[in-house]
Formats: structure tokens, C-alpha cells, sequence
């Protein structure tokens, strides 16, 4: 008998525990339901991005010594090294280095186990074109170093700030 009502008494506080998440969660619903939409002017407004937002790759030519562990890691055989060893120094010597971004899913592998830190991810995350064929960048397009987001004058950033209800 006494453990058939410590069982009732068991399954109604979890009854009750469970209303009280389920009503927890529908006001977290309404108070979404009462915002007013935030409307951002995307080409003179944007969002300042997070510290870790992996953006386009960033490319140094000259710190590149063609060892192809980006290529390695890459889950998609991505980037394209071209190089011709040099057999008088016993060294590579590279030729060109390209990453298409229309295929990259930017995990950022090659980045991470790059050993002599050329590879980098920048901030820019606009890579829109009408010809996806513009998407792949040769290491003068990935030298490039995109402008800072806060440095433009032409733009007005925007902060959202990530409030836990």
C-alpha cells in the first residue's frame, strides 16, 4: 500500500514538473510572439560577426612550403596545390595554390592543420556572384585581405546582442 501512494505521489510531481516546462516554454513563445521585426538595410547595414565566424580563407603565398596537408584534411579534396620539385635544393617550389569557394564548406580543417600557419579565415562572408565559376580564387584572390567590417565608413554596423530568457 505504501508503495502504490509514494508511486502517485512520484508520477504527480512529474505531472506537475512537467506542466510547469511545458508552460515555461509557451511564454518563452508569446514573448517572441510580442517583438516587433528588426529590419536591417542589408548593403548600408550589417551585422558585426562573432570572433569566431568562419569566414573566406585567407592565403600567404610566400609561407607556403606545398606540403598538401590542407589538401589531406580537406573532406572534399578541395584546394589545388601545383608545384615542381626543385632538385638542385631538394625543395618544392609552388606554382599555384586555388580554393573554390562555390564547393568549400568551410570547415576550416585546412586552416587548423596547416603547418606553417599560411591559411587563415577572415571575417568576409559575402560571397555572392552571378557566375559561380568567380567563386574560384587563385592565391592573388585569396591574398587579398577583405575590408574590416567596422573599418567601412559607407557602412553602419549593427550589434545584436544574445540575451538568455
Amino acid at each position: 500500500m505504501f508503495l502504490m501512494v509514494t508511486g502517485f505521489m512520484n508520477y504527480g510531481q512529474q505531472t506537475v514538473r512537467a506542466a510547469r516546462y511545458i508552460g515555461q516554454s509557451f511564454m518563452i513563445t508569446l514573448s517572441h510572439a510580442n517583438r516587433l521585426p528588426v529590419t536591417i538595410q542589408y548593403p548600408y547595414e550589417k551585422l558585426i560577426t562573432s570572433e569566431r565566424c568562419r569566414g573566406r580563407i585567407h592565403f600567404e603565398f610566400d609561407k607556403c612550403i606545398a606540403c598538401e596537408v590542407c589538401v589531406r584534411v580537406c573532406p572534399i579534396d578541395l584546394p589545388v596545390v601545383d608545384w615542381k620539385l626543385e632538385t638542385d635544393i631538394r625543395k618544392k617550389r609552388l606554382f599555384n595554390y586555388s580554393i573554390d569557394f562555390g564547393i568549400c564548406i568551410f570547415c576550416g580543417n585546412c586552416v587548423e592543420y596547416c603547418p606553417t600557419n599560411c591559411l587563415s579565415m577572415t571575417e568576409e562572408y559575402e560571397l555572392s556572384t552571378y557566375d559561380r565559376h568567380e567563386l574560384n580564387y587563385n592565391q592573388i584572390a585569396l591574398g587579398r585581405l577583405p575590408m574590416s567590417v567596422i573599418d567601412d565608413y559607407t557602412i553602419r554596423t549593427i550589434q545584436i546582442s544574445n540575451k538568455k530568457i
